[in-house]
């Protein structure tokens, strides 16, 4: 072998993997490169409700069971050497699952022109809302839901239902529904459309009326509250909960694959007809993240909803 083909073949084993050099028309399937991978988490991260609220529980397979904290060991008083009476904690083994979650989104052939790099960046926004959007309508609303369980589901369960306007003293009965369970709650769910009852929400006796709603600090009753994006949660609907007992998981990278034909089933013209992207010179991509959600005792969680219209 001649001294320039060892260089060279040298340099070819030292080549690494780089996704601003590579197109994605050569490049159809496969992981989201990992630095844009972990942007588009990131995003997916800062603004689920979920993932904002609850307790990430770390995950490397589809399935994980580890131990949960239910009950604390109690303390004594002592006299003066006595023995100390010591006192069992309760913990158990719970099981969280994984499912997969998958968007897809259409774009113009000139994506394929990008490099991976720049395609993922400009795709970002489209990719994190998708799955943040569609983690939290299951997760909280019970909306396609692939999970054994949802906070709609708990507060059903449990029976911890308010039924009527956002007053303060409908809020606080809320809030009452956990406290019977020994829970407390540590935040609140809301939407923007809300924001004017809230503001009227008051609490106190006669005369001596507060308001029970910080909207500079973003409280209610002193807790926080986040604002969920979604056109299923119905205005006058308000969540609250012990957040620490909701898990949620991540166990593996976004993958994603691309698409130049066939038609998409799930996405409609203006004039209501599916997607065909053939026709339309499209490419289609379809991304998929493996998420997992657990509430570990329904009695942490309430809500407050509109009253019920009588049948005519």
């Amino acid at each position: 072998m001649s001294k320039k083909m060892k260089l060279n073949l040298q340099f070819f084993g030292q080549q690494t993997f780089n996704p601003d050099n590579v197109m994605m028309s050569d490049s159809k399937d496969g992981v989201i490169p990992k630095e844009q991978g972990t942007l588009i988490m990131q995003d997916v991260m800062q603004n689920s409700k979920i993932m904002q609220l609850g307790v990430y529980e770390e995950m490397d397979k589809q399935e994980k069971t580890f131990d949960y904290f239910a009950e604390g060991p109690g303390a004594y008083w002592v006299n003066e050497g006595e023995r100390i009476q010591t006192s069992k904690a309760k913990w158990l083994k719970i099981t969280m699952t994984a499912k997969k979650l998958g968007v897809i989104l259409p774009v113009s052939r000139e994506y394929l022109q990008y490099s991976m790099s720049d395609f993922f960046e400009k795709m970002r926004p489209k990719i994190s809302e998708a799955f943040y959007k569609k983690f939290d309508e299951a997760g909280i609303l019970n909306i396609n839901n692939p999970f054994s369980q949802s906070i709609e589901q708990s507060v059903t369960n449990a029976g911890h239902i308010v039924e009527g306007e956002i007053t303060g003293s409908n809020i606080l009965s809320m809030e009452d529904h956990l406290l019977e369970s020994d829970f407390e709650a540590n935040a609140f769910i809301s939407k923007n459309q809300n924001a004017t009852a809230l503001r009227q929400a008051t609490v106190g006796e006669g005369n001596l009326q507060q308001p029970i709603y910080d909207r500079s600090a973003k409280k209610i009753d002193g807790l926080p509250v986040v604002n969920l994006k979604s056109t299923s949660m119905k205005k006058g609907t308000l969540y609250t909960g012990d957040f620490d007992q909701l898990y949620y998981g991540i166990p593996f990278d976004i993958s994603y694959k691309l698409a130049e034909e066939g038609t998409i089933s799930t996405i409609t013209d203006q004039d209501g007809n599916p997607i065909n992207l053939f026709e339309r010179e499209m490419v289609a991509m379809r991304a998929t993240m493996d998420v997992a959600v657990m509430i570990v005792n329904d009695n942490a969680f309430a809500k407050l909803q509109p009253a019920s219209q009588p049948e005519a």
